[in-house]
């Protein structure tokens, strides 16, 4: 499965990340321990972390194992990311998880991510099912899943471990959509 090097929406473009990218994925979103809170990484000690970070997708991508993806502002000329999004494809299934920069919450530009990669995802023949996991105390994630019609099927007990809050595993809220 080859998923499009670039996707746009109404005001976003996605597209593999860059070498480039890492400066503003340092300073925008990985070291911000609000946008970390819920994640299962640490906000990016320094530079180099996000520059491993990015090693890491390039490596993925070209395994076909996972697809992440930067976010940029398609008015942004520089096409700097506020965020990402990654597809992670297993047989006949696919998983998505994002993170977004706190100065561009509220604004939609998740949702409209999201709806764009499980548009693609559920295109694919070969994929049935697309999950996503958020903590249980994470509303605002657990709103996009909401907004995009995925639908909440339960409470996986002890599933993640969110280092920031805990190094426990915590109760996450897993959502699916199916065709």
């Amino acid at each position: 499965m080859n998923p499009p090097k670039t996707t746009e929406t109404l005001r976003l473009r996605l597209r593999q990340p860059i070498m480039d990218d890492a400066a503003a994925i340092f300073e925008r979103y990985a070291t911000d321990p609000d946008v970390t809170k819920y994640l299962a990484w640490r906000p990016h000690e320094n530079l180099e972390v996000t520059k491993n970070f990015l090693n890491w997708c390039f490596s993925v991508w070209e395994k076909g194992s996972n697809f992440p993806y930067v976010i940029t502002l398609k008015e942004d000329n520089q096409h700097q990311p506020i965020g990402t999004i990654e597809i992670r494809i297993n047989r006949h299934r696919a998983e998505v998880g994002y993170a977004l920069a706190k100065a561009y919450w509220g604004q939609g530009y998740m949702t409209e991510t999201a709806q764009a990669v499980l548009d693609w995802i559920l295109k694919q023949n070969e994929i049935f099912r697309v999950s996503a996991y958020c903590d249980v105390e994470n509303i605002a994630s657990a709103r996009v899943l909401e907004k995009v019609e995925m639908q909440r099927e339960g409470i996986l007990r002890r599933w993640g471990i969110h280092p920031n809050i805990s190094q426990e595993p915590r109760d996450v809220y897993v959502y699916s959509k199916v065709k």
